[in-house]
């Protein structure tokens, strides 16, 4: 047990099931549907939870650059195989550039918080690199993913649009100038809200997680601080890179719009 936190035991764990319970027989008496997927997804969480605390053991003891850039790899890998899967758009193939975009911005991220802002040595340590990274990949995935849904679908919906103003000789970017901008505002808007709603409306996870391990309450805002604005940035620059890319597979090299309505 680390010293300054209260640890839950098993019994007492399983006792926070009463909640899944709760919503489980809610879902049955209102007919949601929702018993099965509530099932799976506590068995889901448990079990990646608990896998990835004991990963995260070896990870940490090992304390291997080569091995946390792995990790954080491989953590990208399933965000974007995550988008890739929520968004299921046949006509464009957007996996390998959405994943590679992910990889350099995030990295980038990463790498100037805790060499720079935290001042980590070495930076790749994983007690701070995974977790803030973990943080990075996992808000500006949603991020993206919206933005990228908002997109293509709007690309359809605009189609008419977009060809009229190709026609009268705008370019891909010049036609598809308004699209760009509404996926944008539709990633950010999230992560902005969070900033405006913060300290006010709640108190984000790692702040209460450095509290509750006994951490001045100023240092936690502090590292609180640096997480928000950190995922800002991370959104605004992965959620752009992606956008602009996969706007431009969606148009071929003469400009023509190759997207078609779905059936």
């Amino acid at each position: 047990m680390t010293p300054g936190i209260v640890d839950i035991g098993f019994l007492e764990l399983g006792f926070g099931l009463f909640f899944i319970l709760i919503a489980g027989i809610a879902s049955f008496f209102h007919a949601l549907k929702l018993e099965r997927d509530l099932l799976i997804g506590t068995l889901r969480t448990f079990a990646q939870l608990f896998l990835m605390g004991y990963i995260l053991k070896i990870i940490f003891d090992i304390d291997n650059m080569l091995l946390v850039l792995s990790i954080f790899t491989l953590m990208i890998f399933f965000a974007a195989r995550t988008i890739y899967g929520r968004i299921k758009e046949k006509q464009i193939s957007f996996f390998l550039p959405t994943f590679l975009s992910m990889m350099i911005s995030f990295f980038f991220v990463s790498f100037m918080v805790t060499a720079v802002i935290v001042g980590v040595k070495p930076w790749w340590k994983p007690q701070y690199f995974l977790p803030l990274g973990g943080m990075v990949i996992g808000n500006s995935m949603n991020a993206i993913a919206i933005a990228l849904e908002r997109l293509l679908g709007d690309l359809r919906t605009k189609r008419s649009e977009i060809e009229m103003k190709l026609c009268h000789g705008a370019d891909y970017k010049e036609a598809s100038q308004e699209v760009v901008r509404s996926a944008m505002k539709a990633g950010m808007i999230p992560s902005i809200n969070s900033m405006m709603a913060v300290g006010l409306v709640f108190i984000p996870g790692m702040m209460t997680g450095q509290i509750l391990a006994g951490a001045n309450p100023i240092a936690a805002i502090k590292y609180q601080i640096v997480v928000m604005v950190m995922i800002v940035g991370a959104t605004t620059i992965g959620t752009l890179s992606v956008v602009l890319i996969v706007r431009k597979l969606c148009f071929s090299p003469g400009h023509q719009l190759l997207l078609r309505p779905e059936k």
